[in-house]
C-alpha cells in the first residue's frame, strides 16, 4: 500500500503496520518539519504559522506552539484559532486530532491517538490501531495531562494538571485525576470580572 492507502486504513480505526517503510518515513519528514518550526522562535508570527501550515491539515489564526514541538505525522491534526501549547508538547495523530478555538495547552501536554496491539506477538510485528480525539472550544489542559485515543473533550472545559484522560469529559466541567473524573461544573460564580486591558 502506498501512503495515502496507509492513512486511510489508519483513520478507518482498524489495525495497521506502524513499521512500513513509509510512515517510517512520513515520522522521519515531521520530526525535520517540527525541528525547523522549533528553530523558528521569535520569527513574526505569520512566518511560524506559515511552516505549521506546511506539515499540519489545518491552522487557524493565531496558532502558537512554544518549543519543542512533536508530532508523529502532522496530516491528522487540525487545529483552531488562537491556540497556544506550552513546553513540549507531544500529538501522536495515527487518527485524527482536532482542536477547537482559543485552545491553551500547559506545558508538556501528550495527545495519544494511537496504541499498539496487544497481544504481544502482534505488537512486536508492528500492529497498532488509532481513534481519533477531539477537543472543543476555549477548553484548557492542564500541564503535565494524557489525552488518549477516542477522547473528545466539551467545549469550555478544564482539565486539570497531570490528569490522565480515558473517557470522553462534557462541556463546561473542571475535571481531573487518574483516571479523569468530573469535578464540578463551571458556574457564573466563578467569573471574577476580569477583563484584558489590552487594545
Amino acid at each position: 500500500m502506498n501512503l495515502e492507502e496507509q492513512r486511510a486504513l489508519m483513520l478507518s480505526g482498524q489495525m495497521y503496520d506502524d513499521l512500513t517503510p513509509e510512515l517510517v518515513a512520513a515520522r522521519a519528514r515531521a520530526v525535520g518539519l517540527t525541528d525547523a518550526y522549533n528553530r523558528s522562535i521569535g520569527q513574526p508570527p505569520e512566518a511560524r504559522e506559515a511552516l505549521l501550515r506546511t506539515f499540519l491539515r489545518e491552522v487557524g489564526p493565531g496558532a502558537h506552539f512554544e518549543p519543542s514541538f512533536r508530532c508523529e505525522f502532522g496530516f491528522n491534526i487540525a487545529i483552531g484559532r488562537s491556540f497556544y501549547a506550552n513546553f513540549d508538547c507531544v500529538m501522536l495523530d495515527g487518527a485524527g486530532i482536532t482542536i477547537g478555538d482559543n485552545v491553551l495547552l500547559g506545558p508538556r501536554v501528550g495527545i495519544y491517538t494511537a496504541n499498539h496491539a496487544i497481544d504481544p506477538a502482534e505488537r512486536i510485528a508492528g500492529g497498532c490501531y488509532a481513534k481519533p480525539v477531539s477537543i472543543g472550544n476555549r477548553v484548557w489542559i492542564g500541564g503535565g495531562a494524557t489525552i488518549n485515543q477516542g477522547v473528545t473533550i466539551g467545549d469550555d472545559t478544564i482539565i486539570g494538571a497531570g490528569s490522565v484522560v480515558m473517557r470522553d469529559v462534557p462541556a463546561g466541567v473542571i475535571a481531573a485525576g487518574v483516571p479523569c473524573k468530573v469535578l464540578r461544573e463551571i458556574t457564573a460564580a466563578d467569573a471574577t470580572g476580569f477583563r484584558s486591558s489590552r487594545p
